[in-house]
């Protein structure tokens, strides 16, 4: 699956969120997204998933930052989405504090505290080497697993894993400077 990386910016068509563009460009990445979270769902559960991360973006797109890339965006909103789904359907909701449940629309906090992660994150990756920024985007982002970064990558799968260990062990470093806990 090849991510169609552009800037939120690119989705905007005379200040509206074009969604059958977004659906057009990233129908195969949310859908595996969800897929790859969601094993024992139904159809029906996907295509509502699926569909709520268009919903949800269309609410919010007046919230966007139009300079973020809208895969990491997408994923971080699918992701919250089939948390919540997943909750929902194992009926834990009543277990979480009011402030960590995951809105139906999207927790806005959450995700400004994500991007700031994702900013630290960004600035460690710049100083990566290329191959290990490669493995990083490939596993964490692209949602690959070891055998399928072993085939494009070429490396032994033993290989692999020791570099997301240091990388995760160096992001953790840069995560808990930025002030943020990632010691748990």
């Amino acid at each position: 699956m090849e991510i169609i990386d552009k800037k939120i910016s690119h989705y905007f068509v005379n200040g509206t969120l074009n969604i059958e563009m977004l659906m057009d460009d990233y129908h195969n990445y949310i859908y595996t997204i969800i897929k790859r979270m969601c094993i024992n769902s139904s159809e029906e559960d996907i295509e509502e998933i699926y569909l709520e991360v268009f919903f949800v973006l269309w609410q919010n797109q007046s919230k966007l930052d139009i300079n973020k890339s809208m895969s990491s965006y997408l994923s971080v909103v699918t992701r919250n989405l089939i948390t919540h789904k997943l909750r929902k359907l194992n009926n834990i909701d009543n277990i979480l504090d009011f402030d960590e449940k995951v809105s139906s629309n999207i927790d806005i906090e959450s995700t400004l505290i994500w991007q700031e992660k994702e900013k630290i994150i960004y600035n460690e990756l710049k100083n990566l080497k290329e191959k290990d920024k490669k493995i990083f985007i490939l596993y964490y982002y692209q949602n690959k697993n070891i055998n399928e970064i072993n085939k494009l990558c070429n490396l032994s799968k033993s290989n692999i894993k020791i570099i997301l260990f240091r990388i995760r062990k160096k992001m953790k470093r840069a995560l808990n400077k930025g002030g943020y806990d990632c010691n748990g």
